[in-house]
């Protein structure tokens, strides 16, 4: 996962609204969002080749996601893939400040990342970073492939026109949110952050919607929590080679 926007508790409704883009290797094999086979109680997309996934809820309320942190000096081929984190979360019964607790233990055996971890209506979060963990306070969040709230073109943008959008009607929420995680426009120079890839890298990295010809953005997903009902989670995955689109919608009657 390469972007992260998150409303926690601003709306009325809706105590927890997540909007997300998955920016991927196109080769990399993946399995759209679904139940697992392995654990039923999992909705989660799929990373084949390492058996982890990067936004997922489970049916008793327990949500995750990760993003990486780009930094190509301290990349390691050989760290454990990050998305494991994610599964561990979404199949395990730790309270989070435990899971938290031993994952600053053991961060050390992956490349940097950014976590948030919810149960039972309280949003964590965890930078690999320093180890540091915290509860988000409410508010519109966001975290790309630097820490929270870093204030990359794409970061600043999304959170804006997020927060904007809490103040409309309800159910124009999907198309808006879709339609933002879409947006290909590319940063000016003057606003690129500089994380060691280049200026040309760090231009087709910088708008919310990334397209290349190996690499881009490969699913987008929303995730609404309701104060009182349930749980609707949409997934678009995107088909580069045919320039197609596939949506998938569920509804959990999660524990909130």
């Amino acid at each position: 996962m390469c972007l992260l926007l998150v409303a926690y508790r601003v709306h009325a409704d809706y105590p927890l609204i997540v909007a997300a883009n998955r920016d991927e290797f196109f080769q990399r094999p993946t399995t759209p969002a679904q139940f697992w086979d392995d654990d039923p109680d999992v909705l989660a997309g799929r990373d084949l080749s390492q058996g982890g996934t990067w936004m997922g809820i489970n049916k008793n309320g327990r949500f995750a996601a990760i993003t990486n942190v780009r930094d190509p000096q301290a990349f390691r081929p050989s760290a454990k893939s990050r998305g494991l984190i994610v599964a561990d979360f979404l199949t395990g019964g730790q309270a989070p400040n435990e899971f938290l607790e031993n994952l600053a233990r053991d961060r050390g055996e992956y490349n940097g990342f950014n976590l948030l971890v919810c149960e039972n209506g309280s949003l964590h979060y965890f930078s690999s970073i320093d180890g540091s963990r915290s509860t988000l306070a409410p508010g519109v969040h966001g975290i790309s492939n630097d820490s929270l709230n870093t204030p990359w073109p794409k970061v600043v943008r999304g959170k804006c026109e997020m927060n904007a959008m809490l103040n409309k009607n309800p159910e124009k929420f999907e198309h808006a949110l879709f339609a933002l995680l879409s947006d290909r426009t590319v940063a000016p120079d003057g606003e690129l952050p500089n994380t060691g890839v280049g200026l040309e890298k760090e231009r087709f990295l910088s708008p919310l919607f990334i397209r290349t010809a190996e690499y881009g953005t490969r699913s987008s997903t929303l995730l609404f929590v309701r104060r009182v009902g349930a749980v609707r989670y949409v997934e678009r995955s995107y088909n580069p080679t045919a320039d197609t689109t596939a949506e998938r919608a569920y509804i959990l009657n999660a524990a909130q």
